[in-house]
Order: C-alpha cells, then structure tokens, then sequence
C-alpha cells in the first residue's frame, strides 16, 4: 500500500510532566456537578455517623464518673434509658450508613460512567495520526480498569476528609476541655505523622501509575498474541509468545512487588506513631490521674476519644492507598482527554445536502507530524463529477494519503482540497464523510451478524434496503446460503467469513451508504483470482455515476479507467489513459510491463 504506516510506539505518548494533584482535583470536582444533591445529603448522614460516634465516650464518662461518685444514684431505669438512647441513636446510625454504602456508591459509579463516556466520545474525534502511535491495550487500559478506582474515590474522597475533618475538631474541642496541655501533645503528633507518611505516599503513587501503565502494556501484548494466534500457530511460535508474555507478566510482578513495599512501610509508619501516641496517652494521662489532676472518668472519656481521633487517622491513611490509585486513574483519564484533536470541524463549517463529486487538489502538500516525512509535495489535480480516476506507483508513493485528504482523515499540511468549488474544511465533518465511500483492502466486519454489518452504511435502513444493497454489490447469493442467512454471526472481525465474501459485505456496506464520492484502496489486492473477479464485479455496479478513485496494485484491473495518475517520490509523474501511457513508454509502462511478466 502506498500509504506512509507510522511506526507503533511501544506505549503511549506520555505527557512531559505529571499532572499536579491539585489541578487534577480541579478538572475532576466538575463531575461531581449533576449529582450536588446526593453528594450533600451523603455528606449529612455522614455527619450523622459522627454524632452517635461521639455520645459512646460521654455516655462511659457519665457512667464511670457517677459510679465513682454516687453508686446508688445510677438506677437501672436510668441505665436502661441511656441504653435505649444510645440504641435509638445506632439506628439512625444504620440508616445513615445504608445510605452511604449504597447511594453514594451508585453516585460513585454514575461519574465513572459520565467519565468513560466523555473519553469514548473523545476518542472518537481523534485522528488516524493518533491511533497509530497508541496500542489498543493502553487505550482500553484507560477508559476501562483505569476508571474502576474512580467510583470508589469519588465516593469515599469527599466523604472520609469530612468525616476525618470534624472528628480532628469535635475530638480537639472536647479532649480540651479535659485536659488542653495532654490534647497539645497528642495534636502535635498528627502534623508530625502527616510529613513522615508524604514520602511514601508520593513512591506508592508512582509505583501505582507505573503498575497502571504496565498493566496498559500486558494489555497490549495479550491482544496482540490472540488476534494474531493463527500466525503464532503457523510458525509454531507459542513458545516464543509464551517468553513474551512471561515476561511481561514478570515485570508486572517486580512493579506490584514494589507497590507493597511502600505500602507497607506506610502503613508501619503509621502504627508506630499510633503505638506512641497511646503511650503518650497512657503514661501522662496515668500521671495526671495519680496526681489528681484527671477524674477516673474524664481518663476513660480521654482514651475513647483518643481511640477514635486514631481510628480516624488510621482510616484516612489506610484511605490514602485507594486516594492514590483514584488519583492516577483520573490522571491518565485526562492524559487520555488531553490528546490533541487534529481534525475538527472549522467555525462556521456548514453541513452539505448534496454532493457532485468534484475534487480539487490546490497545491497540496502533506508531511507527517511525527517524524516530519514528505509524502505529498505542491499537487495540482481536478477530477471531474464522475471521473474514474486511478492511481498508481511504487508503495510508498502517497497514494492512500492522498485519497485519505478528501475524508480528512488527515487534514493538508500545505494548500487546500476541494469538492464543488468548497473547501472540505468549511464543509462539517459529518456532512463531508456521509457523501464519501471508502472500500479499503483490509476489510473491517465488527462483531455482529450479516445484517448488522451490512446496515452499518446507514444506520436505520430497513431489511428491504439492506437486501436491495447486497444485492446491487453480488452479495445475496452467498448471504442467503449461510447458515442463518443475514441473521449469520460473522465473528470478531468477520473470521468466520472469506476474503471475498467479507469484501463484498463491505461493498454491499457502501451500495447502502449510496455515497457521490467513492475511494477504492486497493479493495482487490489480497483476493484469489476468483474472487477478485466477483469483487471487481461489484466494484464496477458500484462505482457508475460517482466519482471514483482507485488505488490499485494489480494495474490488469484500472485498463478501463478515465484518467490514470502515476506517483513516485510525493509527486504526479506521469497522467493520461492506460492508452497514452503505455504509449508514453514511462513509469507506467515500466510497472505495467513488470506485473504483465509477474502474472498480475
């Protein structure tokens, strides 16, 4: 093929610096948009959970400090009151909690969605330029596993620093009022603990978003091995995949391996802080006690408060974990958001209700953007309504670029294409694409049935113009003698089907698009003789009354054609009739001649 094919990247295109935490917060909180109400009321059963938290250690202070005081004065209806009180209280505790667990978890779940929408839908606006530097596991590794870890982040984020943040105020106020020097100590733990954890919480987030990337890779490889499992088998090569994939899996291992140590040492920072913040607690508060300087009861209210103060930062440093994996979920997320958008309707681009089919080639010139190659420079070219136009050269010529402009599957670096006098960039892209046909060499069958496949060309068309279009591209014949008819599974990618049949399902896909401007690339090049001759059949049903270009490779099939362009080294080189070219006794001949004794 003549198309210039970029050379695959071993991974995505990473941008030059991490995203910091605090703008990705910022393009995040955004999503959180539609769903304020739930968010708030989440927000007040949390603080509810709070409530009843707080009441236990004032009920054991009550308690201790009237046994210690008065023990006939704690009756058991007095007892029983508190109880069923403190009961009365769990229940609402309950309901509160059901809420948040399933609530806010389908809240959680519902950004995830609107985030995978949003990458979906922007990915389908990127060029061809990007998908051909990007590996589909790394694509799908991103808007799928990558995104798991949002729900959960976006539900507990919000929810554990405001549970954590009144906690620290409720538990600060009330032990101060205790004893506020004893209080001092403790707090003065927390900043302390917090600067000791940063330096591992920042290696666990790195460690995550390299376990993230790599997971992207595995991806890769694991669907590069099975769509290509019949060429692995041909060359009796599944050992050889097996070592890949070993290693790869290997790796994968020695990045998780170190994601757990810094996990763990995380977490052991922070239980040795916990062991002596409770040592503090008992050693000072057991000396304030024996001095007199505490009741029993403000010591039990003390240590409870304390408990849970420590509960709650052991909560949020256990949370950080799941904080960190959100944080480079929603990262790559955006990185995946901020890849460029190369083609794009232009201000003030208006949709076309009817096409002629004239394109005009304005000295147009075309470099690719990644490694900067020229492979159209300065073409002049008009080709009629309902010109057959075919182009010919060596691979490598510019060819399929050429005819990839009209689409704007890529867009010109140089000069102006244009279909009836308009220039395509004024012309929507939706508009433009629904008036262009392309019937490519590598055939494309999603996984789905015959009909399906078919019905693709205009989404909406009814059985008997699904019918009429397989008819019209000579695909009837054979659909009608499958198992199931048009209702037939044709398996992922069609591999259920022949080379020729899935052409001709392609071509049938085209009659039914019933485009003015049809590009032929190459659509016959890997069939059998025989079924190229069928395919070359509906080819040409297919291509009367439209504007036609062919790329070809075997020259014995473009004999017929209006016009025929020969390309080599990013120019047009040679242009008349298969008749004046032979005559000419140039490139063309030259490649003529030479498939002629090749058997082409």
């Amino acid at each position: 093929m003549s198309q210039k094919t970029p050379t695959r990247s071993n991974k995505i295109v990473q941008p030059a610096r991490t995203i910091k935490t605090s703008e990705l917060l910022r393009r995040f909180i955004p999503y959180y948009g539609p769903y304020k109400k739930i968010m708030f009321f989440d927000l007040a059963c949390a603080a509810l959970t709070i409530v009843c938290e707080m009441v236990l250690p004032m009920i054991m202070r009550y308690l201790t400090d009237q046994g210690m005081k008065d023990l006939a004065s704690l009756t058991v209806g007095l007892v029983v009151k508190i109880g069923l009180f403190y009961f009365a209280l769990r229940i609402l505790d309950g309901f509160a909690s059901f809420y948040m667990a399933y609530t806010g978890h389908v809240m959680g779940a519902a950004i995830e969605t609107d985030m995978r929408r949003d990458a979906f839908s922007h990915l389908q606006k990127l060029s061809d330029s990007y998908f051909s530097n990007t590996k589909v596991g790394q694509i799908m590794a991103r808007i799928t596993s990558d995104l798991f870890d949002v729900t959960e982040f976006s539900h507990h984020c919000p929810e554990e620093f405001f549970i954590a943040f009144l906690k620290a105020v409720i538990s600060f106020l009330i032990l101060s009022r205790i004893d506020l020097l004893l209080t001092v100590i403790i707090f003065l733990f927390i900043p302390v603990m917090a600067v000791s954890c940063t330096y591992f919480n920042l290696k666990v987030r790195a460690a995550n978003r390299e376990q993230r990337n790599h997971i992207g890779e595995l991806n890769a490889r694991i669907e590069d091995s099975l769509l290509g499992n019949r060429v692995v088998r041909a060359f009796a090569n599944e050992k050889v995949e097996m070592e890949k994939f070993q290693n790869d899996n290997l790796q994968f291992l020695e990045i998780k391996r170190k994601t757990y140590f810094y996990m763990a040492a995380f977490q052991d920072t922070v239980r040795m802080f916990d062991g002596l913040m409770y040592m503090v607690v008992i050693i000072a508060g057991g000396i304030f006690m024996v001095k007199g300087l505490i009741a029993p009861g403000d010591m039990v209210a003390y240590i409870l408060y304390v408990t849970t103060l420590l509960a709650t930062i052991r909560r949020i440093i256990e949370f950080a974990e799941q904080f960190q994996r959100g944080m480079t979920g929603i990262e790559r997320f955006m990185e995946l958001l901020d890849a460029n958008v190369d083609i794009f309707d232009d201000e003030g681009a208006v949709p076309v209700e009817e096409i002629e089919g004239e394109i005009t080639f304005d000295h147009v010139s075309f470099v690719y953007a990644d490694d900067h190659t020229q492979v159209l420079e300065d073409i002049c070219l008009k080709v009629r309504p309902g010109e057959h136009v075919a182009l010919v050269g060596p691979s490598g010529g510019g060819k399929t670029t050429l005819c990839n402009l009209i689409p704007r599957f890529y867009d010109a670096t140089e000069g102006r294409v244009l279909i009836d006098g308009k220039e395509i960039k004024s012309i929507t892209l939706q508009s433009l694409r629904s008036h262009i046909g392309v019937v490519q060499q590598d055939v494309y069958l999603f996984s789905g049935t015959v009909f399906e496949n078919i019905a693709y060309g205009r989404p909406g068309a009814s059985r008997e113009e699904v019918l009429k279009a397989s008819k019209m591209a000579g695909a009837h014949e054979f659909i009608a003698q499958l198992k199931d008819g048009y209702d037939t599974y044709v398996g992922e990618r069609g591999v259920k089907l022949s080379g020729g049949q899935k052409q001709r399902i392609s071509i049938a896909r085209v009659f039914l698009k019933d485009p003015s401007i049809l590009v032929l690339d190459e659509a016959t090049s890997a069939l059998d003789n025989e079924s190229e001759h069928l395919v070359s059949q509906s080819l040409d049903q297919l291509a009367v009354g439209r504007t036609t270009l062919t790329i070809a490779h075997r020259l014995t099939t473009i004999q017929n054609a209006d016009r025929i362009l020969v390309l080599s080294e990013n120019k047009i080189v040679e242009e008349g009739s298969h008749k004046e070219l032979m005559e000419k006794k140039g490139m063309y001949h030259q490649l003529y001649t030479s498939a002629y004794e090749a058997g082409a």
